[in-house]
């Protein structure tokens, strides 16, 4: 991926600042992206120390202005964007009688409005060139449904749905759009849902009154587990994958 153009969004936290590094420890320049101003410039700190070649581009992924400026930006300072990577995410937990239209709202805003938002400008941009290759984030949660997270689940399947259209659209144009799709993974986002060490250990061995299978690897994935996955999906040795959707769950949807 030497000297390749990647924007990472969510890229300053969790799977986002994985994504980052291991693009950038493969060589690529990567435009981080997330709307946590501070928190942005502190992870493209660390990085950049590391003598990664990461940049930080601050951007609210649901705003249509944001995104072009975004992009454009990173066309003119950086060069030819090939590599998207659509990580950002929101988690609002409810059961859906009691959830708010506000958490459903912010929630498709970010996870389905904002892949689709990204993803027409990349391609706007790709197209012309016949070159260029997109990972979405998902979840697991996407085809398997979980309890308290109907929002989630829905806006990371519309999320899915949405990565596997575009890839077939752009197919002639050889560019490719992949999936990832997650499981329980230690980032902050999962650690919010718990409110001590019995939900932790739940969460990797199973709730019966939460429908969960556990997870049989026994283990929580990392976020690293999650970017070398979308690393792989945008490297040339994926070179004939397209509308994949590739499952890092250690085994919690059992193959499905």
């Amino acid at each position: 991926m030497d000297g390749k153009v990647a924007v990472v969004t969510g890229a300053a936290s969790g799977i986002g600042t994985a994504v980052a590094r291991a693009l950038g420890e493969r060589g690529a320049v990567v435009a981080a992206v997330d709307q946590d101003v501070a928190r942005l410039h502190e992870t493209v700190a660390k990085l950049t120390a590391d003598k990664l070649d990461v940049v930080a581009c601050p951007a609210d992924v649901t705003s249509v202005h944001e995104v072009e400026e975004v992009v454009d930006a990173v066309e003119r300072g950086l060069g030819p964007l090939e590599f998207l990577v659509n990580a950002a995410g929101v988690l609002r937990l409810g059961e859906v009688r009691n959830l708010t239209d506000q958490a459903w709202a912010e929630t498709f805003a970010v996870n389905a409005n904002g892949v689709f938002l990204m993803s027409r400008a990349a391609v706007n941009r790709m197209v012309p060139r016949a070159k260029g290759a997109i990972v979405t984030v998902a979840s697991n949660a996407a085809g398997t449904a979980r309890t308290a997270m109907a929002a989630y689940a829905a806006s990371k399947a519309a999320a899915t749905a949405f990565t596997k259209c575009l890839g077939l659209e752009v197919a002639q144009y050889g560019i490719r759009c992949n999936l990832v799709a997650p499981g329980s993974t230690d980032t902050p986002m999962l650690s919010s849902m718990w409110r001590d060490d019995a939900d932790r250990d739940a969460t990797i061995g199973g709730r019966l009154d939460a429908h969960r299978v556990g997870i049989p690897l026994g283990k929580l994935a990392r976020p690293a587990d999650v970017a070398d996955a979308v690393a792989f999906l945008l490297s040339d040795q994926a070179g004939h994958i397209t509308m994949h959707n590739l499952t890092v769950d250690g085994g919690a949807t059992l193959g499905v």
